[in-house]
């Protein structure tokens, strides 16, 4: 699975990462739909070091698709609130 985080790079992860990236993605819109940006914070953060610390970052010049793309790092909770609604990033 490819995994872009906008401003970053893109990373290769194994597809059994999956689940528990929805998972992530799941506490991400709960925080978002509590507007508590703290929880926000947290989830954001465990999510992007889940790709970064478990992925294989590839080359600039890969020019595979992303299966899915993050926002960038520095996302704020009021912009988390237009990507990170219903299903978030990832569909169940």
């Amino acid at each position: 699975m490819i995994v872009r985080i906008s401003t970053e790079g893109q990373y290769e992860l194994p597809d059994g990462l999956r689940e528990e990236l929805n998972e992530i993605d799941n506490r991400v819109v709960v925080a978002v739909e509590a507007d508590d940006d703290a929880s926000f914070r947290h989830s954001w953060g465990e999510l992007l070091e889940l790709v970064r610390s478990r992925g294989t970052a590839l080359a600039a010049d890969d020019l595979r698709e992303s299966e899915l793309i993050l926002p960038p790092p520095d996302l704020t909770l009021a912009e988390a609130e237009r990507e990170f609604t219903g299903d978030g990033l990832l569909p169940d």
